[in-house]
């Protein structure tokens, strides 16, 4: 079976192997004993706990509370947009609940981690089952994917923008080297045609005849856009632009 040791998995999100303490011995059944009753204090701690602070009208929001093995420290996660004062908070915490109080700041991806839940795509969060690096993401990824800028679809449960929108972004990126630094008009003999959307892993531009605008647009493939610019270079004007 498992073997137990005086270490124990923190709940703090993002750490790795080389954060561990040192491992001093292998648990005796008292240790897990006291280490059991310490876990099963958490939720009831961190209910008074939210109480004490609300009381107090401090602005910020306890996330959770993990007890070391030994139950003599406790720490607070916490989340808060502005610097708080836990000089009275840690007072009433050490009366209330007769233990060392450690209060720690995280942000919004790292209460998502430890409070886990299920993602829009059906499945568990990333950040709470596999995912260790939380980094942070920039709207200028969703851009170049050529997604919607739509917040509701592009934010997690932590309020910031999707993790996975990281992960095919290299794909597309690779993709986009293809493409002309700036895509120009084309001009055939229907008239001059104008670039809209980009579809970077079908490598195709929509072109739009006349006004700029998405009704009547056309798929036009890369390298039939770069055989019309050569076309135009040389003074001369396909049909349209699908071709043959």
């Amino acid at each position: 079976g498992r073997v137990a040791y005086l270490q124990f998995k923190s709940k703090n999100p993002g750490g790795s192997i080389d954060n561990l303490n040192q491992v001093y011995r292998k648990a005796h059944n008292n240790d897990m004993d006291k280490w059991i009753t310490a876990r099963e204090r958490e939720e009831g701690t961190l209910i008074r706990a939210r109480e004490i602070a609300s009381s107090l009208g401090l602005v910020m929001k306890l996330s959770d509370v993990e007890f070391q093995g030994d139950a003599s420290t406790a720490t607070f996660y916490y989340t808060a947009e502005d610097r708080v004062d836990f000089r009275e908070l840690i007072k009433h915490y050490t009366r209330e609940f007769g233990i060392r109080i450690v209060m720690k700041q995280i942000g919004m991806r790292q209460e998502a981690a430890m409070i886990g839940g299920i993602g829009s795509c059906g499945r568990e969060l990333c950040c709470s089952t596999w995912r260790t690096k939380l980094t942070s993401v920039s709207m200028d990824a969703a851009k170049k994917q050529q997604l919607s800028p739509n917040a509701q679809k592009l934010t997690g449960q932590c309020g910031k923008l999707k993790c996975c929108l990281m992960y095919e972004l290299d794909v597309y990126l690779e993709a986009m080297d293809d493409f002309p630094t700036e895509l120009l008009e084309l001009e055939t003999k229907k008239g001059t045609a104008y670039p809209g959307r980009i579809e970077a892993l079908r490598k195709t531009v929509w072109y739009t005849y006349g006004e700029r605008s998405e009704t009547g647009s056309v798929p036009v493939t890369l390298d039939r856009i770069r055989e019309v610019i050569m076309m135009n270079k040389k003074g001369r004007q396909p049909d349209d632009l699908v071709g043959k």
